[in-house]
């Protein structure tokens, strides 16, 4: 069953981790308990691993149904026949670098006693902030849809021209954590997304001007 897209702008998003970057950065958050063994006045601050402040949160929060989209796409074009073999070579490398990166976040949310599950990705898991464009990069219903059903040149182009876009978000999500956030393994993979993503989509471009 084909997970619902979260809705989020770009510029709601940067507002969001802007606000979030003015945030406590000893990890917690106003009214909200990280689990069991909450920080308290006398509690020393946490370890560099376990430190984070809410931009972090948010990011990796965002980011996992970012990455599963991603992976969702390139299962479909990877199911089609008569394909490019260079787009199916970047399918199948898109899926072995998010994939890992999906489990590696929702480890973070684990050790930060945040709770997450799939029903996160529904938009009302994200604080109700759906209804907005999609400048996050993230693919609407019809968008999945046109893709799924499409074939051929027609499947290859839509594919790359939704998934550049979608590598684009993620870059601007992934600067702005940089920008914001406090956690140096979320500054890590935040930096490892720009540098990949921004290489694929050079590539994707490439590719498209010869379709």
């Amino acid at each position: 069953m084909r997970f619902r897209i979260l809705a989020l702008s770009t510029a709601a998003l940067a507002a969001a981790l802007v606000l979030a970057g003015c945030a406590p950065t000893d990890g917690s958050m106003p009214g909200m308990d990280h689990g069991p063994g909450g920080m308290t006045s006398s509690t020393p601050a946490p370890s560099e691993q376990a430190s984070f402040n809410s931009a972090d949160e948010m990011f990796v929060t965002m980011m996992i149904p970012h990455h599963e989209q991603a992976i969702e796409m390139a299962d479909q074009i990877l199911a089609k026949d008569g394909i490019d073999e260079r787009v199916v070579t970047l399918a199948e490398q898109i899926k072995a670098a998010q994939g890992p990166e999906i489990q590696t976040m929702k480890g973070w949310l684990e050790d930060w006693g945040i709770p997450y599950d799939d029903s996160m990705s529904d938009m009302g898991g994200m604080g109700g902030m759906g209804g907005m464009d999609h400048g996050d990069g993230m693919m609407s219903d019809d968008d999945m849809a046109a893709l799924d059903a499409a074939t051929g040149v027609e499947a290859t182009r839509l594919f790359l021209e939704g998934m550049v876009g979608h590598h684009q978000g993620a870059v601007t999500m992934a600067q702005m954590v940089l920008n914001n956030g406090e956690n140096p393994d979320v500054a890590a993979l935040a930096q490892q997304i720009i540098d990949g993503q921004t290489a694929e989509i050079t590539t994707m471009q490439d590719i498209l001007a010869t379709l």
